[in-house]
């Protein structure tokens, strides 16, 4: 197990990294204004989740793949993209959709919004790279097992997720809520517009970023 002092300092890189407006908490936020609180929180769970997967396979080395076969990376890139604008068609061609997310969470059950925040994570091969980079410095392999220590800071990088993007999902719930109480005629399908082009963003991203 890493010693306290260590936890600490890790603790303290994963919240200014959290707390920084990124890909994850944009995706949060527009599911929570959407579709709700609860797709909020089941995106959340599923982006947590492929942290976890990431983590472990940091642990079993596998996240050195893309360090050492550079085409792999661009592999897993690409399938990125194709995954998020099919969920940004999908989104579009979905109908009857407006502010109201009692309606949202039929249309768009938790389980199925949990596995797209999974696989959005597990595609995203930066998140690989992003926990190969970081986890490594706060391992000591005379502590004990590497792949404990790797998910006992896969988890407080977790917990430290949920208190910020938590805030975050009740804030964007609370203006989906909000705006549902206003929205008319052409707003009806504003749900839609901003769930699709958050996707199409978050693919063109991957296409066009360097891998540094």
């Amino acid at each position: 197990m890493p010693d306290i002092s260590m936890l600490a300092l890790f603790a303290v890189a994963c919240l200014a990294l959290t707390v920084t407006p990124g890909p994850d908490m944009l995706l949060i936020a527009s599911r929570s204004v959407s579709q709700g609180r609860a797709s909020g929180f089941a995106t959340l769970a599923g982006i947590q989740a492929g942290t976890y997967c990431h983590a472990l396979a940091a642990a079993l080395g596998l996240s050195q793949l893309f360090v050492v076969v550079p085409i792999a990376y661009d592999v897993v890139r690409y399938a990125g993209a194709v995954y998020l604008l099919y969920l940004a068609y999908k989104t579009l061609r979905s109908t009857g959709t407006s502010f109201a997310p009692t309606v949202e969470l039929r249309r768009y059950p938790i389980g199925t919004v949990f596995r797209q925040g999974l696989l959005t994570n597990l595609l995203n091969p930066k998140m690989a790279l992003f926990v190969l980079a970081l986890f490594p410095q706060f391992v000591r392999p005379e502590a004990g097992s590497v792949a404990v220590q790797i998910l006992v800071l896969a988890t407080l990088l977790n917990l430290i997720g949920v208190v910020v993007n938590g805030a975050v999902i009740l804030a964007a719930s609370q203006l989906g809520r909000t705006v549902s109480n206003w929205s008319r005629g052409r707003l009806r399908r504003a749900p839609q517009i901003l769930l699709a082009t958050v996707f199409t963003g978050l693919a063109v991203r991957l296409v066009f970023d360097s891998r540094r």
